[in-house]
């Protein structure tokens, strides 16, 4: 990124600095306030499937997990099964991972490397680019318009080392668009594409999404949920903050910033004490760590309003360019992702399943999200406005 972005987020870290110096935070103008319905109605869930991942990009993968000419992933989405190729030109495409026939799946595994796609049932088979290839027996089917029955394609559209897609036929993606300019820039600036997801998970939770989302944008949790854990390095309800209206980015001091608290850090860049975390609007956290990202994404399940799946990836330099041995790299990621593993299901799973129970409470009365809540608050008012729109607007 350019000197001037770098100026800058040195300043947002002296904030942060400055507030943990004075046991104060940045804070929104006001506490907002939310029912419990919010998390168990099906009709509102079938509105953000809709009106949310109907609408909008959001991510599906990183680059490097298709990285060759026909590699794909298969992803289920709020709406639709989704297969996401790379095509004979370097470019991707999203299909709906269903035979134009009479609706079997065309692929069940979760990934791998097809020259075309061939349905198990009465074996109709297609391009990687979606078009119809094969009719078996086609003299005895019937006479039908072979340019309509290819596989079904949802916009997709590659941006910074990510596969972006809407889920929903028919509509244009613009990623830079639904980025804006500032956010747009800061992915720009920290070339994930040329990282490697070398870490991929996903976890079918029987929580409400948002609630999952919250989790992982919270700043507040951390000494209470992670005493033992994350608690030992990052510094609790401290945050210097950013709105970019659709998406945010805060940083939080991690504790090797508090010899600090006394000196004057001069000019020393302070990057490596803090983690950035990026809200990218609608159900993506981006944490910058000093040498790694973590990718978060969160969906809905297609029908449970009180199901979702959380998906975490760790995207990585290659050993060479972290000047590390194949050994010792391998060694490094490897106690990384345990760590991040036993975290989720030892602290993060058990409050949120929790959580979900108590929102089912009748009497359950309102709750809120505090003025100390920043990026819980641009999620909440992202969602706030697309569940405004009308499916026609």
């Amino acid at each position: 990124m350019s000197d001037d972005v770098s100026v800058d987020r040195e300043a947002r870290i002296r904030r942060a600095l400055d507030h943990l110096k004075k046991d104060t935070t940045d804070q929104v103008e006001k506490v907002e306030y939310f029912d419990a319905f919010e998390f168990t109605d099906p009709e509102l869930a079938q509105r953000e499937r809709d009106l949310v991942f109907g609408r909008v990009p959001t991510i599906v993968a990183h680059s490097s997990e298709i990285a060759n000419t026909y590699d794909f992933k298969t992803v289920q989405m709020p709406r639709n099964k989704v297969i996401i190729v790379r095509q004979k030109d370097g470019t991707v495409k999203a299909l709906v991972n269903l035979c134009r026939h009479r609706g079997a799946l065309l692929e069940e595994g979760p990934c791998g490397k097809r020259r075309l796609f061939s349905c198990p049932y009465h074996r109709w088979s297609y391009d990687v680019d979606g078009t119809l290839r094969t009719i078996t027996r086609e003299n005895t089917l019937g006479e039908v318009d072979r340019n309509q029955l290819g596989l079904v394609e949802l916009p997709s559209e590659e941006r910074h080392g990510f596969v972006w897609i809407i889920d929903q036929a028919g509509l244009q993606i613009d990623v830079a668009g639904w980025l804006g300019p500032e956010m747009d820039q800061i992915l720009g600036g920290y070339a994930l594409d040329k990282l490697g997801c070398i870490r991929e998970e996903a976890f079918s939770e029987p929580v409400n999404w948002k609630v999952m989302q919250d989790a992982f944008l919270d700043g507040y949790h951390i000494q209470y949920a992670h005493p033992n854990t994350a608690a030992k390095h990052i510094h609790t309800n401290v945050m210097a903050f950013e709105d970019f209206e659709r998406h945010c980015r805060f940083v939080a001091p991690r504790k090797t910033i508090d010899r600090w608290l006394e000196e004057d850090p001069g000019d020393r860049s302070l990057v490596d004490d803090v983690t950035e975390t990026h809200f990218i609007g609608p159900n993506t956290t981006l944490l910058k760590q000093p040498d790694h990202f973590q990718l978060l994404t969160f969906r809905p399940d297609p029908e449970s309003p009180t199901h979702s799946v959380m998906e975490m990836r760790l995207l990585v330099p290659s050993p060479e360019v972290a000047g590390l041995t194949e050994e010792r790299w391998t060694r490094l990621w490897d106690k990384n992702w345990e760590i991040l593993l036993a975290v989720l299901h030892a602290e993060d799973f058990p409050v949120l399943r929790a959580s979900q129970t108590g929102m089912a409470s009748r009497d359950a009365g309102q709750m809120l999200l505090g003025r100390n809540e920043v990026a819980n608050q641009v999620f909440r008012r992202l969602l706030k406005r697309l569940l405004a729109e009308t499916p026609e607007a």
